[in-house]
């Protein structure tokens, strides 16, 4: 696998202004897996897409009225059939984890990529995502000095719950710490 330090190849690029700059104190050394479908619990729409882009249209599903003005992002979404999306270059800073803590390290937005994988906490992700997971995580822990590959329910306990219970954690083929 060939990427360069900021957009990961054979990844489709949908690039999305909900980012900014890294500090630039900031090294990039946590990766943070996320769950997210739009509408909940239904998978293959664009609507995530959509989101991360500031084009979806918030009458079209009575959840979305809570979407409404909301900026969000990450670097990568992964499809349920094992498609990449990147919306962030690596080097910039991806909105994707809100009020969040590490180690005592706030902000992670600041330090990490964020990945969110097209799935809810309850519905077992897919062969196909587990195996397009595994050899980009290895890519990433080889172009960054990653520390660890987290969920976000770990830097933001009480608030978020994803990648959620259906997350195999030994399926990720990496040997870094969890948490």
């Amino acid at each position: 696998m060939t990427a360069g330090y900021d957009w990961l190849a054979g990844a489709q690029r949908v690039p999305s202004a909900n980012c900014d700059e890294r500090p630039p104190e900031a090294t990039i050394c946590l990766v943070v897996l996320h769950n997210i479908s739009l509408p909940p619990g239904r998978f293959g729409t664009e609507d995530v897409e959509q989101f991360f882009t500031n084009a979806l249209d918030c009458d079209a599903d009575p959840f979305y009225a809570q979407l409404r003005d909301v900026r969000v992002s990450a670097h990568l979404f992964l499809r349920r059939d094992g498609r990449w999306l990147q919306f962030v270059p690596f080097g910039r800073r991806a909105w994707h984890a809100g009020l969040s803590d590490w180690r005592g390290r706030k902000r992670c937005n600041d330090f990490s990529i964020g990945i969110e994988l097209e799935g809810t906490d309850v519905v077992p992700y897919t062969e196909a995502q587990y195996a397009a997971l595994a050899p980009v995580l290895a890519h990433l822990v080889g172009q960054f000095p990653i520390e660890a590959i987290v969920g976000h329910s770990d830097i933001s306990p009480g608030r978020k719950t994803d990648p959620g219970e259906a997350f195999d954690w030994s399926r990720i083929g990496c040997s870094l710490p969890r948490a």
